[in-house]
């Protein structure tokens, strides 16, 4: 993995854990949401993917 890519992951990582308000202990859940996201599969919608965490 490259370094840009990783700063993506772990900025995405981080608006997600934001958007879920903040929770513990479930790092590892949002790091791979962001992965799955940015992997450029066209079928992931960003914005539903975000919802899981909100609702």
């Amino acid at each position: 993995m490259t370094d840009s890519m990783e700063d993506r992951i772990r900025t995405r990582a981080h608006q997600l854990w934001e958007l879920a308000g903040r929770p513990e202990g479930r790092d590892d859940e949002f790091w791979r949401e962001a992965e799955r996201e940015l992997s450029g599969d066209p079928t992931i919608n960003a914005d539903e993917a975000s919802d899981k965490f909100t609702e």
